[in-house]
């Protein structure tokens, strides 16, 4: 079996945890609970923990599928380099962004699941793993010379000669069952 590349998990776990931070902290804005600010602090950094985990990282080996719309986001993380693409960076960023949601109920189960992604983004970075964008190669267009390299130098083949044969009008016709008139 092949080597695990845990950044790949961390990426899901970080989107999930995001997800769950933003929900969890809207609900305690709209419900009014006693430590709203810490539900809009929520609400900011699962904006932002979304935002910055789109992106999928380009896999060491086998293909990488992209998620509709990356290639955006992806040019917005390039930008900042080594802060975006460390694992080190992402590891203690996800840990920090992590504490202050952890005082309200509706954003701890979010808080849980990013120190968890905190955690894998760790072991990845320790695996010696980094961010790298997704690039397309520009597809050649194929010409239609290119294509078929010598043509064939034989006929098709046919059936037999008998096969061949047409059989009269008569016995080959078919009778239509309704009868028809021209007019």
């Amino acid at each position: 079996m092949g080597q695990i590349e845990w950044a790949m998990w961390a990426n899901e776990q970080a989107l999930a945890a995001g997800l769950i931070m933003l929900t969890g902290g809207i609900v305690a804005v709209a419900g009014q609970f006693k430590g709203w600010y810490y539900a809009a602090y929520g609400i900011a950094a699962g904006v932002f923990v979304c935002l910055l985990e789109y992106p999928r990282s380009k896999r060491k080996k086998g293909s990488t599928m992209e998620r509709c719309g990356q290639k955006y986001m992806t040019a917005v993380v390039k930008v900042f380099g080594p802060l975006t693409r460390n694992y080190y960076v992402r590891a203690v960023l996800h840990a920090a962004l992590a504490v202050p949601a952890g005082f309200l109920l509706s954003t701890i189960l979010g808080t849980v699941c990013l120190g968890i992604a905190s955690g894998i983004y760790l072991l990845a970075a320790v695996r010696g793993e980094e961010w790298r964008p997704i690039e397309h190669k520009p597809q050649e267009r194929l010409h239609v010379g290119d294509t078929i390299k010598q043509p064939p130098t034989n006929p098709p083949p046919r059936p037999p000669a008998d096969a061949r044969k047409k059989l009269p009008a008569e016995a080959g016709s078919q009778v239509n069952p309704i009868p028809v008139e021209a007019e």
